[in-house]
């Protein structure tokens, strides 16, 4: 974004700006907005004791690439010029009216850490799961509880995207292979006892209409002791197939991949788990016996021409003992900020918070996934985030001015009610905490689980773990 020519406030301060939401899309904004002329004084405000949000608690142990992303933003809130303030919960530390007591514009960057609905019959038997709640598991997600029910042998996993592949890799994978990671000890020690054998993967269209990753889904034929099986029965393609493969470079990577597969000889097939990949098959029930999962049923669909699928009517029942639906993510509601329940999203115009009357709320912006929806990478969080910011520029000269707006204020007001919240120092502490956990074993670091034991190491206060910290 090039730097705006907004003049700074004439008013003799800084702007005061806080983002709630410490994830990539809040620290992209806040880095942004830190870097435009403008006179401005950015707090980022994080209801998890540590900040990078899905980075942290989104992304599978097992990539650690893409954990590098970290890298980037622990580079911009060492700068010191953004003040993080974690384990403050927007809607029960504090709420809007709070918020504007000690700064001129809010920004909400909370994400989307729900998963979005399915609805099949069965799908809130017991053993259906939502893929981002097994996520938020094993990445060691403090508000989650430290046990999973991993009691399957044959499991389904309802998806087309990179979650679906996540979850089935790590269900499938032996915990041994995820020693060398970050993943916390509770984690390791039930996937370890998992009797799980194979996984099964369902999408509704077609192998080109899958929206994997190339890299993510060759790496699937990398696990160690673990097949991948597709169906040669599975594969068709449409006109709007061939059109896909043609246009995009990524369909055609991921087409080859997945056709290369049904090449495979029986005899190739050895390992002691498996991955199946099902194109065309689209879930329509969830079975049961005694209120607990016994299979999943999926009706055969055909392409229709233009990439998308009409069903069949011919049913088939796979027997299963636990479903995880991987059908993408979904925005959860703020306290006092209006809420699409459609979408799952903060209603915006580029950026703007809006009420139920289309009028801007002053002083009140969003960015990242709660304003456009879950979709886009990580690019398209940053000019997401850029969009928010001009518009914020273009306000600011008229913004009503925080009654408090030293930076001292807010943080005593905090203190003065007993939350207990984490600075980038205190991060630093942790970071360190986890990082001696890990290496005893050569690991980068060992994720801490339990919130009082994450904030007892910002605090410098946790003491060191023996046989559990793996």
């Amino acid at each position: 974004m090039s730097h705006t020519t907004t003049p700074a406030r004439t008013h003799g301060r800084a702007l005061r700006v806080a983002v709630v939401g410490a994830g990539p899309a809040g620290i992209y904004a806040a880095d942004i907005l830190s870097k435009t002329d403008l006179d401005v004084s950015i707090d980022l405000f994080e209801r998890l004791p540590a900040p990078f949000g899905l980075v942290r608690y989104g992304v599978a142990p097992d990539h650690p690439r893409i954990k590098q992303i970290i890298v980037a933003l622990h580079k911009v809130l060492e700068r010191g010029d953004i003040r993080l303030l974690a384990n403050v919960d927007y809607g029960t530390d504090l709420k809007l009216d709070d918020l504007r007591q000690f700064y001129d514009a809010v920004i909400f960057s909370t994400g989307s850490i729900r998963d979005a609905a399915l609805p099949i019959p069965g799908i809130d038997l017991d053993g259906s799961y939502g893929a981002a709640d097994f996520v938020s598991w094993y990445d060691g997600h403090p508000d989650v509880p430290r046990t999973w029910p991993l009691q399957a042998r044959h499991v389904a996993v309802l998806g087309a995207g990179n979650v679906a592949l996540d979850v089935a890799r790590i269900l499938a994978k032996h915990a041994d292979d995820l020693l060398p990671t970050e993943v916390p000890a509770n984690v390791y020690d039930l996937l370890k006892a998992s009797p799980v054998t194979d996984v099964h993967v369902f999408a509704r269209r077609g192998p080109a209409q899958v929206k994997f990753s190339p890299l993510e889904l060759r790496e699937l034929g990398h696990v160690p002791d673990v097949d991948v099986i597709v169906y040669p029965e599975d594969f068709e393609f449409d006109e709007g197939s061939m059109a896909a493969i043609h246009s995009s470079n990524q369909t055609k990577q991921v087409v080859k991949t997945l056709t290369d597969w049904t090449l495979k000889e029986p005899e190739e097939l050895t390992a002691s788990r498996r991955i199946h990949l099902h194109f065309l098959h689209k879930p329509v029930e969830v079975l049961s016996e005694d209120g607990k999962v016994v299979g999943l049923r999926t009706e055969r669909t055909a392409l229709n021409g233009d990439g998308n699928v009409t069903g069949t009517g011919q049913t088939h029942d796979w027997a299963v003992q636990a479903v995880y639906r991987a059908v993408g993510y979904f925005g959860s509601p703020l306290v006092d900020i209006p809420f699409d329940e459609v979408a799952g999203v903060i209603p915006n115009r580029e950026g703007r918070v809006v009420d139920v009357d289309g009028e801007h709320i002053p002083g009140v912006y969003a960015t990242g996934w709660i304003k456009r929806g879950p979709v886009g990478l990580i690019g398209h969080t940053k000019s997401d985030a850029s969009e928010t910011i001009a518009r914020l520029l273009e306000d600011a000269p008229g913004l009503e001015q925080a009654a408090s707006p030293e930076p001292e204020a807010v943080t005593e007001w905090l203190v003065e009610r007993g939350v207990e919240h984490v600075e980038w120092s205190g991060w630093l502490l942790l970071d360190a905490y986890e990082r001696a956990l890990g290496a005893p074993q050569g690991r980068e670091r060992v994720k801490v689980v339990p919130r009082d034991e994450l904030l007892a190491a910002a605090r410098g206060a946790a003491p060191r773990r023996g046989a559990d910290a793996r």
